[in-house]
């Protein structure tokens, strides 16, 4: 009901002015309100992980950590943030954001704008929160893409300690170049990188944090199936399908569709199940798929399980619905099945 109050004026702002504006409210609360509790639901075991609920929100709301315990306060299950990248950058000029509210979409081109990944450690040695924390790394914009695997590794050894699972980002079509990390060699080369590190830095700490990669929802079924083989080959951990989109086949004719960037939002929805049903096959259950893309109702939340989904995420349905979508996402996705993967 607040949030129904407050959109209007969210709304009325610049889309980029009113996220910064909700961050700065997230953090504010987080700091001043008592601390947050998952919303109750049948606990299921993911990726050898504990999770009090299946509801969790996607990286890119919070790219630098800075309203994790005002984020808490909305129920999730678990939180993701990042993308973070070794060293801080702008990320693309503005605007580089924009609504498609006749079809519930957003655009973005963000960039990975973020402050570096040492301010997103500092930020979360701070946070009250204990929950299960996923931390989202990418490569920095002027990172050639030959070297983008020593991006990724220096993310992962400083966030490794603080994580309770790390997601490689090689999805974003905002960063030049970036989805060719999802070619077959390409990929081989980094997760064979990503895997040794993470064996040593499990020896290094005494604990074991799982891997996971985000794809892109623009993948055939050959490209799904070459990923599947190098997920199961390297031994990760998990697979968040998807990311954003570059097609614009569902908003033709909406204002501001022509904008370049990914599109995310109910748009997405068709495609990125479709990817999470064709992983799900191919993997056959050596390990999980988490979901997320086009997520703004109950209904289409207990799609991405009924597709076979471990896990759901949320980003893009929160800017319409607010954080009531959280709760009506947990009653639709607490179906008692317990450990999945």
């Amino acid at each position: 009901m607040l949030y129904d109050l407050a959109r209007p004026l969210l709304f009325s702002l610049d889309a980029e002015t009113a996220h910064e504006f909700t961050l700065a409210t997230l953090n504010v609360a987080g700091r001043v309100l008592p601390r947050g509790k998952p919303l109750a639901a049948e606990p299921v075991r993911v990726m050898g992980l504990d999770f009090p609920n299946r509801v969790g929100l996607a990286a890119g709301l919070d790219k630098n950590g800075e309203a994790i315990d005002g984020l808490a306060r909305m129920g999730f299950g678990f939180l993701e943030i990042g993308t973070v990248t070794p060293r801080p950058q702008p990320g693309n000029p503005r605007p580089r954001l924009f609504r498609l509210p006749e079809v519930r979409g957003i655009i973005n081109r963000m960039g990975f704008n973020n402050h570096g990944v040492d301010v997103l450690v500092a930020n979360v040695r701070a946070a009250k929160y204990r929950g299960i924390l996923g931390i989202n790394i990418g490569k920095n914009f002027d990172t050639a893409i030959e070297r983008a695997a020593d991006d990724y590794l220096a993310c992962l050894d400083k966030v490794y300690a603080l994580a309770s699972y790390v997601t490689v980002n090689i999805s974003s079509p905002n960063t030049a170049n970036l989805r060719q990390l999802q070619g077959e060699s390409e990929l081989d080369d980094l997760l064979g990188r990503l895997k040794a590190s993470q064996e040593r830095l499990a020896d290094q700490h005494g604990r074991y944090v799982p891997l996971v990669l985000k794809i892109a929802p623009d993948l055939d079924d050959a490209q799904v199936t070459n990923i599947a083989d190098a997920l199961r080959r390297h031994r990760i951990d998990g697979v968040i399908a998807t990311n954003t989109t570059i097609s614009r086949d569902k908003v033709q004719g909406v204002r501001y569709a022509e904008q370049q960037g990914g599109l995310s939002g109910a748009p997405v929805f068709e495609a990125s199940t479709a990817v999470v049903a064709k992983l799900v096959r191919a993997l056959a259950g050596e390990l999980p798929v988490i979901a997320a893309g086009g997520i703004t109702d109950a209904r289409s939340a207990r799609a991405k399980l009924d597709a076979g989904a471990a896990l759901v995420q949320l980003y893009s349905g929160l800017i319409y619905r607010g954080p009531g979508l959280v709760g009506e996402c947990v009653r639709a996705t607490d179906d008692g099945r317990g450990t999945t993967a």
